[in-house]
């Protein structure tokens, strides 16, 4: 009986340590799942757009560049970012593989906008901005038309001929030579009325 429990005590102590090396390596082998799965976001690209004068190159300051994104016809939201003294805009949020819609609007120029396809992890955008042309008419040849009028808040045209002057209604008043009689105060009717009464 002595031998019988010198074998089974080694043989359970070995049972059950066993179980207890093996299940750290088991746990790494099948992660247990809790919560959500983690997704990780899409690579993205930088952009950066140059905004400058088309006539003499220099950069434009302060314009608007919009940028709009569209990832598989999802919209991925827009953003506006302002341009450095440099003429520079930069953003580093736009998915690689989506479709970017970029806007410029600066003050006393055309509004630019045009569609790129971003398949690259940077990207570099020169727009030559012009000043507004004339509105385009399907009737007539649009080619290299400028503006008429100039930019900014317009005004109604008048016409330039001259009016006919009007006709005065009456004669002016023609100034005397002689002075104005002179104004005295007026004095109360009676002189009791003046001092205080108790």
């Amino acid at each position: 009986m002595l031998l019988r429990r010198t074998l089974w005590s080694p043989l359970a102590l070995l049972l059950c340590i066993v179980p207890v090396i093996c299940l750290p390596a088991a746990a790494q082998e099948a992660p247990v799942k809790h919560g959500r799965k983690y997704k990780a976001p899409p690579a993205t690209s930088r952009i950066e757009v140059t905004v400058v004068k088309k006539f003499n190159g220099k950069p434009i300051s302060n314009a608007a560049v919009i940028f709009d994104a569209k990832l598989d016809g999802k919209d991925q939201g827009n953003l506006e970012v302002k341009t450095d003294p440099d003429g520079k805009a930069a953003i580093d949020i736009i998915p690689t593989g989506s479709t970017v819609r970029v806007q410029v609007i600066a003050t006393g120029f055309a509004t630019y906008a045009e569609e790129y396809q971003v398949t690259e992890p940077e990207r570099a955008i020169t727009v030559a901005m012009i000043h507004p042309q004339e509105q385009v008419s399907s009737y007539q040849d649009n080619q290299g038309k400028a503006a008429t009028r100039k930019p900014g808040v317009q005004e109604p045209v008048r016409p330039t001929s001259p009016a006919a002057k009007p006709k005065p209604a009456s004669p002016a008043p023609v100034p005397s030579s002689t002075p104005a009689p002179a104004t005295t105060p007026q004095q109360p009717p009676n002189a009791s009325d003046t001092t205080p009464k108790q």
